[in-house]
């Protein structure tokens, strides 16, 4: 049984190490760390690339999404995204009211008796 380091078995998929220690961590990649060290055996690697080829390319499956809805459902948590006309009020440039000028009144009106 061939086995491979973090470094070599990223060599063999074309992958940064730091692509493939995630991906062994999510599950993704088979490996094992008995230690400190990420072990890959050949040939699980080999099983790996060979799922992948037989996948079918996101490029196929973006053809088949159809979006029409404006609604979005997220657990039990159902949220409306705004429609057109919602979104067209949202983006309207803000008209804010003038700045008051908030003096205290502690300086003396002009022409007016000092006392």
């Amino acid at each position: 049984m061939k086995t491979y380091d973090l470094h070599e078995a990223a060599q063999i998929l074309h992958l940064h190490p730091d692509t493939v220690q995630r991906r062994a961590k999510a599950g993704e990649i088979p490996g094992a760390k008995p230690g400190k060290e990420w072990v890959f055996r050949e040939e699980a690697l080999a099983e790996y690339l060979l799922r992948l080829e037989t996948q079918p390319r996101q490029a196929a499956k973006k053809e088949s999404i159809k979006c029409s809805t404006n609604v979005v459902t997220l657990g039990g948590l159902t949220l409306q995204r705004p429609t057109g006309s919602g979104l067209d009020a949202r983006l309207a440039p803000v008209t804010s009211r003038k700045h008051r000028n908030f003096t205290t009144g502690s300086k003396p009106k002009r022409g007016g008796k000092s006392s």
